[in-house]
């Protein structure tokens, strides 16, 4: 450890003797010390360990006696025990459980009265060399620690940007525009957050509801893009897209990858227990997936498909009125109405029928 370090350490003086401030402050200043503090009024210390924000403390009131100790225990709450401010007691008791009392009330160390200033100046040196180092270990620590978050925000990043790809290619089966799952992440979003759902499951909503559709990679062509009704076997084969998406969104160790999973599977269950693939009803299917329920019908139904012309928003909000209770969540349809009448969200919810991009984007 560099000695000019330790030599610009804060030190904090506390002795209620004024000549044994200006000894210490003297021997200290001799030995190369700079910042330094002190008072000998006990009623200073806690504002003053405050304000200085001490890198050792030097205490002496042994005058009244078990003050010094008394001293340490107000002090506790100002140097907690990760930060390793030593306290170092100077006494004129040489008894063993004085010693023991000043080692249990926190002190690092202890020397008694008269001291030799060579060793006094050693137990300094010591002392701060020890709490530069946990320092420095903490700081390499906490750097350590933000790397790695940094790098898992990568990985993860990088998973879902590879999954997004996905999905768009999925998309593009389908959808020339490719626009979709981008529309039905920010309405699914809208709806979250009128819900009332906190601003971190709203952007996780967000980017985990464009994934929904990402089972369709599975689905035979001939069936994805057959241009009349699917016959109840060709359905039946749609269907396993809900559960291809999860296979391949499954074991995930990120929140965004389950809750991807999550609505992949579920965004076609049904209110009343008729959806697929599992049948739930009610709460029982999970909250996101509701929501992209009616955020995957409603953009479906206002764009054009190989089998259908587009409808007008206000067909597809009566056809949402409609399905409610049966098979969407009531109260989620309410939502989505009451957003579908916030001009703020009209740019979202009321695109014109064949646009290609999201208002803002």
């Amino acid at each position: 450890m560099q000695d000019e370090t330790l030599k610009t350490a804060q030190v904090l003086i506390v002795d209620d003797q004024e000549p044994h401030v200006h000894h210490l402050e003297g021997l200290l200043r001799r030995a190369g010390y700079s910042n330094l503090a002190s008072t000998t009024d006990r009623h200073q210390v806690l504002s003053l360990c405050a304000d200085v924000q001490p890198d050792l403390i030097i205490l002496d009131l042994a005058a009244v006696e078990s003050e010094g100790l008394q001293m340490l225990e107000l002090l506790k709450p100002m140097i907690p025990d990760d930060t390793y401010t030593p306290v170092v007691m100077l006494t004129e008791d040489l008894t063993l459980l004085a010693k023991q009392q000043a080692l249990a009330g926190g002190a690092k160390d202890f020397l008694t009265k008269p001291f030799d200033p060579a060793e006094l100046l050693a137990r300094i040196q010591n002392l701060l060399e020890g709490r530069f180092l946990l320092l420095e270990l903490q700081n390499q620590n906490q750097f350590l620690e933000k790397r790695i978050r940094e790098r898992s925000g990568e990985v993860e990043e990088a998973h879902i940007e590879l999954l997004e790809r996905l999905a768009l290619a999925a998309e593009f089966r389908d959808d020339d525009t490719g626009e979709h799952t981008k529309r039905v992440g920010q309405t699914s979003a809208l709806l979250a957050r009128a819900w009332g759902l906190p601003q971190d499951q709203v952007m996780l909503i967000r980017r985990a509801a464009p994934l929904h559709d990402v089972g369709k990679v599975g689905i035979p062509d001939r069936i994805l893009l057959k241009p009349g009704r699917l016959t109840p076997e060709e359905f039946e084969v749609m269907k396993t897209h809900t559960t291809i998406g999860a296979k391949i969104l499954s074991g995930g160790r990120f929140p965004l990858l389950k809750m991807a999973e999550e609505i992949a599977l579920t965004h076609h269950e049904q209110w009343d227990g008729s959806g697929y693939p599992r049948g739930l009803k009610g709460e029982a299917i999970p909250l996101a997936g509701r929501f992209v329920a009616i955020a995957d019908a409603f953009d479906a139904l206002t764009h054009a498909r190989t089998y259908r012309k587009a409808w007008s928003a206000e067909e597809a909000v009566a056809e949402l009125k409609r399905c409610a209770g049966k098979q969407f969540d009531p109260k989620a349809v309410d939502a989505f109405l009451a957003l579908h009448a916030d001009p703020l969200a009209t740019s979202v919810l009321r695109l014109p029928v064949g646009s290609n991009r999201l208002a803002g984007e």
